[in-house]
């Protein structure tokens, strides 16, 4: 397989040598795939399609059992490597402008939007049922061309690296969960949920500047148990080969690799979020498909941004690109391209359903009017002080809202409070009738009455060094 390297000078295989067949099949290509299997891609016309300057080819052949016009299946084995050649046209766009390494951001993302609803519970389920695995990696050992790849602990669904394009660049990747983790029913492969492997592509900024996006393009994967998906697909081939000749038509043929779709950029890549790969290279391997101690995802996978980021009256339009992508509704960026926050903010529900259809415009109407969410429990403390030349205590409460409603939670508040560290609280207790000292466990914490008001004493304790809080 490594051969394809030692080829002298053909960086961008053509057509014909990625898929051995008739070339009306080859539209499929350049399709401006959503990464959202719900947007709309009718819009799409066959005149705006053109050579990509990148190109993602993943070495494993797609199912016969998808219909013409559709976009192409492919099975994988769970925790094989995958080779995923990195193509690039310098051809076609400035290079000279570039800087010599591109960075791209490689994730596994949920492909129906009912699970990227609930990512990060999904996500929470996956990481304690296989404590430290991770959902995608590197087999940096198979790679070539890789440089400085980067596995971040907390983003289990994610890895990063740089490469490049004016060299060979080979990325093999193992997609360590299956499909039918994360169905109700495990059934085998067959009622498994598809994943959506998206690589964006950048442009590193300097010292204190953003990264330019360059790229970005997807493919549908399915995945199974080892040898899972040899089986798969050798049964959907026998059963393609059934059909009579006239519906066998209706049906793809197998290619030999699966070429990425260009696609809308992540949300998150419009801000850049992450940094540049350390010079450590690969620092762990213990998916978001999103990052899993973030709040929960509103689709596949985006943290929902804080309420302090609602869109102003004066965003400008940049601005209001930039929001649209954040929020997850980049498909529909181009149709509201000239308009500004006060524009998107005039319009009404049922303006915003006739846009983007029921489901999106209802959605992108609670977003602009969205509102914070109550906190579940409200607490008053106060610290205990005297007032200087008196003694007596003076009062002066300040307000605690918590949301998780747990130990942690309650002292890590308690430490902003009183500014102590956290790590240094070693007891939390409250006083319990005839002034006992009651440990406060979760259990307690969720059954605090709402609204209730404390005076929270630290006292110094040794054995270990640090502190115990006394709410009383």
């Amino acid at each position: 397989m490594l051969l394809w390297h030692n080829q002298p000078e053909q960086l961008w295989p053509s057509p014909g040598e990625l898929y051995p067949c008739s070339t009306s099949n080859l539209l499929r290509e350049s399709l401006a795939l959503p990464y959202l299997k719900q947007e709309d891609s009718s819009g799409i016309s066959t005149s705006d399609m053109h050579c990509p300057v990148f190109q993602y080819v993943l070495c494993a052949v797609t199912s016969p059992a998808v219909k013409q016009h559709e976009e192409t299946l492919t099975y994988l084995n769970q925790g094989q490597s995958y080779e995923v050649r990195m193509l690039c046209n310098p051809k076609l766009g400035d290079v000279s402008q570039w800087p010599r390494l591109l960075k791209s951001v490689v994730r596994v993302v949920f492909h129906d939007r009912r699970l990227q609803y609930t990512e990060r519970q999904q996500l929470e389920g996956w990481r304690w049922s296989r404590p430290g695995d991770r959902i995608l990696d590197i087999d940096v050992p198979l790679s070539v061309g890789v440089v400085e790849p980067q596995v971040l602990p907390s983003l289990l669904n994610t890895v990063e690296f740089l490469w490049d394009p004016a060299k060979k660049t080979s990325l093999f990747l193992q997609v360590n969960c299956i499909s039918t983790e994360f169905t109700p029913r495990k059934n085998g492969g067959e009622k498994g949920v598809p994943f959506r492997i998206q690589i964006d592509t950048f442009k590193p900024g300097d010292k204190g500047t953003p990264v330019e996006h360059l790229h970005s393009a997807s493919c549908l994967i399915k995945v199974f148990k080892p040898k899972g998906a040899d089986r798969k697909q050798k049964t959907d081939k026998e059963k393609i080969e059934k059909q009579s000749p006239q519906e066998r038509e209706k049906y793809q043929p197998a290619y030999e690799t699966t070429v990425f779709t260009e696609c809308s950029p992540w949300p998150e890549t419009s801000t850049g979020l992450h940094a540049s790969p350390s010079p450590s290279g690969l620092t762990s391997h213990s998916f978001n498909l999103g990052e899993v101690n973030q709040p929960a995802p509103n689709s596949q996978g985006f943290p929902p941004p804080p309420f302090s980021q609602a869109l102003s009256p004066g965003a400008s339009i940049s601005e209001t690109q930039q929001w649209l992508h954040r929020h997850r509704f980049s498909g529909y960026c181009r149709m509201l391209a000239n308009f500004t926050g006060a524009d998107l903010l005039k319009l009404s529900r049922q303006d915003l359903v006739q846009i983007c259809g029921a489901a999106d415009g209802i959605r992108l109407s609670n977003t602009l009017k969205a509102r914070p969410i109550r906190p579940r429990l409200t607490l008053y403390v106060s610290p205990e002080a005297l007032k200087p030349g008196s003694e007596t205590p003076q009062r002066s409460y300040q307000q605690v809202y918590l949301d998780e409603l747990s130990t942690a939670e309650l002292t890590g508040k308690l430490a902003e409070l009183l500014s102590l560290p956290a790590n240094q609280i070693h007891r939390l207790f409250r006083q319990g009738p005839t002034g006992i000292h009651v440990l406060i466990s979760d259990l307690v914490v969720q059954n605090l009455v709402d609204e209730s008001y404390f005076v929270a004493v630290a006292k110094k304790v040794q054995n270990p060094d640090g502190y115990h809080l006394f709410l009383s």
